[in-house]
C-alpha cells in the first residue's frame, strides 16, 4: 500500500489569516491529489451555508424555535421519544417543521464541488453523516453510497414499535402553526397497528429507534472501504458534542482534512485542520486543484 507523505501541520489556531488559509488549502489539495477515493464526513455545520440551523447550544435552538423557548423546552427534551408520548402534536410540530424545511432547502454549491471531486477519483466517494436532512441525496449523491448514521427524517417508523418496518415519509405534508409549534391533525400513523408514527432517527434517550436501514448503509460502506487503498477524508462541520462523525473520520488511517470554524484541530501528522466554513474552503480547494 502506498503511504501518503504528510506535510508538516502545526495545530491550527482558532482561525486563519488569508495567507494561512491559502496555505492550509494548498496542503489539503496535495492530500487529495494523492488519493484514490474520497470519504466525506459531514456534521450539521455543512448545512449552515444552505441556511440550515445547527442548534449549537440551547440558545441557538431557541432562536430557531421561539415557541419552545417561551416554554423553556430544551433541544434534548423535544428531540426525545418521550415527547411523542407527552405531547404528540408538539413533537410532530418540531419534526414536521424540520421535515418541511429540509424538503425546501437547496443544497449549497459545496455539495456539487464534493460530488465532482469524488467523481474524479478511481473509487469515487462515500458519505458518512450524522445529519438526518437528506441533503446529500438532494444534491445528487448516489443513495447507495451514503451512511445516515443517525437515520433520516424522510423515513418513519412506529413509536411502539410494532414491527421492524421503516417507510418513506413522502405522504406526510406537515401543517405547523408557527405560533405554537404544533402540527395539525391527523398526525402520521403506523399503517400496521394505527399507533402514532415518528421519524426514524436516533433521538436522545432513544431505545426504540430501528437501526436496520442505517446498518445496511454501513455494511455497504465497509465493503467500499475494503476496496480503497489511498482514501482522503474530508470532514465538514462535525462537532465534538456528538462526535460520531469525528470518530469515524479519525479511525480511517487516512489523511484527514478537517474543515470546522470552531473546532479544526487535528492530531499532529494526521492531516490539516482548516478554521473556516465549508463552502468557502471547498471553493478554494476547487481552485487549488485546478491550478
Amino acid at each position: 500500500m502506498k503511504r501518503t507523505r504528510m506535510p508538516p501541520d502545526p495545530r491550527p489556531r482558532a482561525g486563519h489569516d488569508e495567507a494561512g488559509l491559502d496555505a492550509a488549502v494548498a496542503r489539503a489539495a496535495d492530500l487529495v491529489r494523492d488519493a484514490d477515493a474520497l470519504l466525506i464526513g459531514a456534521g450539521a455545520g455543512i448545512g449552515v451555508d444552505s441556511g440550515l440551523p445547527d442548534f449549537r447550544g440551547d440558545h441557538g435552538f431557541w432562536r430557531a424555535y421561539p415557541p419552545l423557548a417561551a416554554r423553556g423546552i430544551r433541544f434534548v427534551e423535544i428531540a426525545n421519544p418521550h415527547s411523542f408520548e407527552a405531547d404528540p402534536a408538539l413533537a410532530w410540530g418540531f419534526y414536521g417543521h424540520r421535515l418541511a424545511l429540509y424538503r425546501a432547502t437547496v443544497p449549497h454549491e459545496g455539495f456539487a464541488i464534493l460530488k465532482a471531486l469524488g467523481a474524479s477519483l478511481p473509487h469515487g466517494a462515500f458519505v458518512f453523516t450524522s445529519n438526518v436532512d437528506g441533503q446529500f441525496q438532494r444534491a445528487g449523491f448516489d443513495p447507495g453510497r451514503i451512511v445516515e448514521y443517525h437515520g433520516s427524517i424522510h423515513h418513519l417508523q412506529c413509536t411502539r414499535p410494532c414491527s421492524d418496518a421503516i417507510w418513506a415519509a413522502d405522504t406526510v405534508t406537515p401543517q405547523v402553526d408557527p405560533s405554537t409549534c404544533t402540527m395539525a391533525l391527523p398526525l402520521p400513523a403506523c399503517p400496521r397497528c394505527g399507533a402514532l408514527a415518528r421519524p426514524s432517527i436516533l433521538m436522545f434517550n432513544d431505545s426504540r429507534w430501528l437501526q436496520a436501514r442505517s446498518e445496511a448503509q454501513y455494511t455497504r460502506f465497509t465493503a467500499w472501504r475494503a476496496q480503497v487503498q489511498r482514501p482522503v477524508v474530508i470532514e465538514l462541520g462535525a462537532g465534538t458534542d456528538i462526535p460520531s462523525v469525528r470518530r469515524l473520520c479519525e479511525t480511517q488511517r487516512a489523511p484527514l482534512i478537517r474543515i470546522n470554524p470552531r473546532e479544526p484541530a487535528v492530531a499532529a501528522g494526521s492531516g490539516v485542520g482548516i478554521a473556516a466554513g465549508a463552502l468557502d474552503v471547498l471553493r478554494r480547494l476547487r481552485t487549488a486543484l485546478a491550478n
